[in-house]
């Protein structure tokens, strides 16, 4: 699972909460995934696109 935060968050413009969250909104009851923030993956080490 990963980190919480508020740089992660859909409400991040208009919390409230966000510089008086102690641990820095790692237990925020209200956050909630920005789904326009993508996750970036790794590279794969695959062998396609390594040609030897």
């Amino acid at each position: 699972m990963s980190r919480q935060s508020c740089a992660v968050c859909a409400w991040r413009e208009n919390c409230n909460k966000r510089f008086s969250v102690c641990d820095g909104g790692a237990r925020c009851p209200d956050f909630s995934r920005d789904i326009s923030i993508k996750d970036t993956e790794p590279p794969s080490n695959s062998k396609e696109s390594h040609p030897k």
